[in-house]
């Protein structure tokens, strides 16, 4: 029989309930155990793709084509798994299936309300999952934090299904911030105790509580959190701050967790097997080596705008060894400022990540430009892709004035253009061209040379790409597009054999970038930082 682990949140949100639950997941994958993960977002958005990135961090894009939360990248990395659609529930999701229901007439002229049929349409999905999935454990996160009004629904769900389920078959844990006090220094429990109170008052005894501390908390406070959680000592855990966030199963781990969550569940004693996992720990914590890349952006003043980039250069990192120091710069700086764009000579990289709009796009034009006549290396993502094309034709090509007509609709050369299936949708929600899509890549070119293969899969965000009218224009002049759709369509990768390095993919790399198996054109980009730094006369990938 499946088994179902529930994670909640108290005190506050953002303190860290994906990575107790991707790291519940890895403790025990470590055993030999198959698991999913489903995050639940209260939010009334139907899904995550018309957020903008400082509302919620970054969009994650899955292979079947979903706009999820964040929180299923970590699922992913941590899990090396592929999730689906599915693995997000949302309020707005919900409702509308309940509604599209009661519209067909299928609840037969009953009154349709939050308990049963709303509660039940979220059961329903969570087993849908575990259905599909083909697991021994679910694990699911419900987001936001235990009182929220809008999450009451879905925590009234998971309590049904502990009558519904079974006490052997279902585990609850629950994550609070432990706060230390500055003046005193004095760990204080008691929001804790209040957030896990309000739990019970909805109907659930927390059986497992990780106190999230800045410091590793000491017997004292275990023993308070044990007592006023009404749990044994045993099933306190901390997660405590640590150098790498994905040293976070090992300490959870160390303390227990993995076993008692197992002995729980009635799963038979395992031992662990963390060596690859603690190799990539290795590799992250005792680099050789340095580099220094400038992400130019538009949500800089957010790291989770930018979270499953950040990590794709990490994993990079770790396979040559190198700490990257990641350094966020609003591009609108370079416009207010265009000397500021001189800066840039500080660094080993310069990155250009997604975007929409024009807000900030000349600066990071400005970017891209000082990235390619200083033979800095240059890696960009999506609309940093679009942007080279743009810089290519001005600076390069002499078509003055080329832009994208989603900058400038009345541009004079419109080297970027609306997709034709994207003309006349008025629907912004999951209209994009997304999810993983089908990629062949011309031999003898970097991007051969990172991929080691002609054929490669994707995962894709964006309505506007290449205009076909000015291809053969841009390679004329010495741009090549070693990546494209099947078709030849959709221009996929761009790449200057003359530099360097200058790469850019109108894909989503990030997405499938793993702990010990980085993304390729992360890969290439710190690898190419680092030999330029060492003095190399080209990169050795």
């Amino acid at each position: 029989m499946v088994k179902y682990v529930f994670v909640t949140g108290g005190v506050l949100s953002s303190v860290g309930k994906g990575i107790v639950t991707s790291s519940i997941g890895k403790m025990l994958q470590a055993r030999g155990l198959r698991v999913t993960a489903v995050k639940i977002d209260p939010y009334v958005n139907v899904d995550a793709g018309t957020m903008n990135p400082y509302m919620h961090g970054e969009v994650y894009v899955t292979d079947d084509g979903g706009e999820t939360d964040l929180d299923l990248g970590w699922y992913e990395r941590f899990l090396d798994l592929n999730l689906k659609k599915e693995n997000n529930i949302t309020t707005g999701m919900v409702y509308k299936a309940v509604i599209e229901k009661e519209r067909r007439g299928d609840f037969l002229g009953r009154c349709v309300q939050i308990v049963p049929h709303v509660t039940n349409e979220i059961k329903e999905h969570i087993r849908r999952v575990a259905s599909n999935s083909k697991v021994d454990v679910v694990l699911t996160e419900v987001g936001g934090t235990v009182g929220d009004i809008e999450g009451l629904p879905f925590l009234e769900a998971i309590r049904q299904m502990r009558l519904e389920e079974g006490y052997e078959n279902t585990l609850y844990v629950h994550v609070a911030l432990v706060p230390i006090l500055d003046v005193t220094k004095e760990m204080k429990t008691k929001p804790l105790q209040h957030s896990v109170n309000e739990l019970r008052r909805i109907g659930i005894q927390p059986d497992i509580i990780v106190a999230r501390c800045s410091e590793k908390i000491d017997a004292e406070t275990l023993r308070k959190i044990a007592l006023f959680g009404t749990i044994p000592e045993n099933a306190v855990f901390c997660s405590h701050n640590v150098e790498s966030i994905y040293q976070v199963p090992l300490i959870l781990d160390e303390q227990g967790m993995g076993e008692f969550i197992c002995k729980r569940l009635g799963f038979s004693e395992r031992k662990p097997n963390f060596e690859e996992w603690q190799k990539f720990v290795d590799a992250i914590l005792n680099p050789r080596y340095e580099v220094k890349i400038a992400l130019v952006g538009k949500y800089a003043g957010l790291a989770d705008s930018y979270v499953s980039m950040n990590e794709a250069l990490r994993h990079a990192g770790a396979e040559c060894k190198t700490r990257v120091r990641i350094s966020y710069i609003e591009a609108e700086t370079f416009e207010k400022n265009p000397d500021k764009v001189q800066t840039l000579k500080d660094f080993d990289g310069i990155f250009i990540p997604y975007g929409f709009g024009p807000r900030g796009t000349e600066g990071k034009i400005m970017a891209i430009k000082f990235a390619r006549e200083n033979g800095i290396p240059f890696l960009g993502i999506c609309y940093g892709f679009q942007l080279a094309v743009i810089e290519f034709a001005r600076n390069v090509c002499g078509l003055e004035g080329a832009n994208s007509t989603e900058i400038n609709p009345n541009t004079p050369h419109p080297v970027i253009d609306l997709m034709p299936e994207q003309r006349g949708i008025e629907y912004k929600g999951a209209t994009m061209r997304l999810g993983a899509h089908k990629i062949l890549v011309k031999p003898g070119t970097t991007a051969y040379t990172l991929y080691k293969s002609g054929e490669i899969y994707e995962r894709h965000r964006h309505r506007f790409e290449v205009n076909l009218d000015y291809a053969d224009k841009l390679e004329k002049g010495g741009l090549v597009f070693s990546g494209k759709s099947p078709d030849g369509r959709r221009m996929e990768i761009l790449e200057l054999p003359t530099h360097f390095f200058f790469f850019a993919s109108q894909f989503h790399g990030e997405f499938k970038s793993r702990p010990g198996k980085p993304d390729p054109e992360y890969y290439g980009l710190v690898k190419a930082c680092l030999d330029k730094k060492l003095g190399k006369t080209k990169p050795e990938f």
